[in-house]
């Protein structure tokens, strides 16, 4: 779970990085990509190594107190976030410097309740750490409360959007959402945790483990939501990607037979490396080539004999690659004189996508023969 959850968050934070290096001025893509940033660095301090190693370094308790500021700072700019997608940028930044205050002070309580006691108080995780300490109860409460009012406040925001957006936006807005409010939710059921043990009450290990499972779901389901549609889109276009260069592959006997008889009709060399495997060089690649075949079938069609067009149209695809490879392997060229072009490989539907499916039915045929 911990590999799987880091692996995500990892993804997440290159994902908004980049999407950030193409639109920096983007005020609300700016607040998401640092709260993921503030996510991704508070996440090693939780963990027993990467605690262990600040404490021995900077002293007991200073890695709980970094990770629970960098908590606040990632629901900050959570807060961030749909303040600059629901307002003009003037408003969004006056209500972001209101926020800022509030989470100034939180930072503050934790800062002052942490340094007023001894660095061993905070050697203990929250399970079996002394919340009868009032500076421990309110680094943990106040800490609590700030978190479920951040969340729960994105969360509602989060529930309106995602009934005004159409899919596959809102299925992601949805996962956000559910992400969003389940963390609120532990939050606060820690919270009053903090409440019962300051007061001298006991809570079940069980219960607090499980608060904690919750928290690290709602988590991980955050982060998912967040990158759905970015993912989506990106999975989309992988899609495209292969769809077109196993087309510019399946074209290539097609392709060979024409260029052979009018090199002509090439109209660049041969692609390089970084085209054959680019995104955008096998769409280039995959286009030109059905323009190049289709060039070739129009300079061809003059060589195909006296069939009339209503033939051709009606010849099956076996039997036109047959009569293709026959003009192509000929010694006859075609008159000089303006001859009328003849149809071939039309399809039914009139589009792109069609034109290119011909094409590759024909070339497939070329390569069975």
């Amino acid at each position: 779970m911990t590999v799987l959850f880091l692996l995500v968050l990892a993804a997440a934070v290159a994902w908004k990085v980049y999407q950030l290096t193409k639109a920096p001025r983007d005020g609300a893509l700016r607040s998401v990509t640092l709260c993921l940033v503030c996510a991704a660095l508070s996440y090693p301090m939780a963990m027993p190594g990467g605690a262990s190693g600040v404490d021995t370094v900077a002293g007991h308790g200073t890695a709980k107190l970094v990770q629970n500021i960098l908590l606040l700072g990632t629901v900050y700019f959570l807060m961030c976030f749909y303040l600059f997608s629901s307002a003009d940028r003037a408003t969004s930044r006056r209500r972001a410097r209101r926020e800022a205050i509030l989470v100034l002070f939180v930072a503050a309580v934790l800062v002052v309740s942490a340094t007023t006691v001894p660095h061993d108080v905070f050697a203990g995780s929250f399970s079996s750490a002394d919340m009868t300490i009032t500076q421990l109860a309110a680094f943990y409460g106040v800490a609590g409360l700030y978190l479920t009012y951040t969340l729960g406040a994105a969360g509602i925001w989060t529930v309106r959007y995602a009934r005004l957006s159409p899919r596959p936006h809102s299925t992601g807005l949805w996962i956000t959402a559910i992400g969003l409010l389940a963390m609120a939710a532990a939050c606060a059921v820690r919270a009053v945790f903090v409440a019962t043990r300051w007061q001298g009450g006991t809570v079940s290990k069980g219960l607090m483990s499980a608060v904690a499972m919750l928290l690290v779901l709602s988590i991980l389901l955050f982060v998912v939501g967040v990158s759905y549609s970015g993912a989506r889109s990106r999975l989309s276009a992988l899609r495209v990607w292969r769809q077109h260069r196993r087309g510019y592959l399946r074209l290539e006997p097609l392709w060979v037979l024409l260029s052979d008889r009018f090199p002509e009709t090439v109209l660049a060399s041969q692609p390089t490396v970084l085209e054959t495997w680019g995104v955008r060089g096998v769409h280039h690649l995959y286009h030109r080539r059905v323009v190049e075949c289709r060039d070739g079938l129009v300079r061809i069609s003059p060589l195909m004999g006296d069939l009339t067009t209503e033939e051709l149209l009606s010849m099956d695809t076996a039997v036109l690659a047959n009569r293709l490879r026959s003009a192509a392997a000929s010694d006859v060229h075609a008159p000089e004189e303006a001859q009328p072009v003849i149809p071939l490989a039309v399809p039914k539907i009139d589009s792109a996508g069609a034109d290119a499916a011909h094409l590759i039915a024909l070339s497939d045929a070329l390569r069975a023969a």
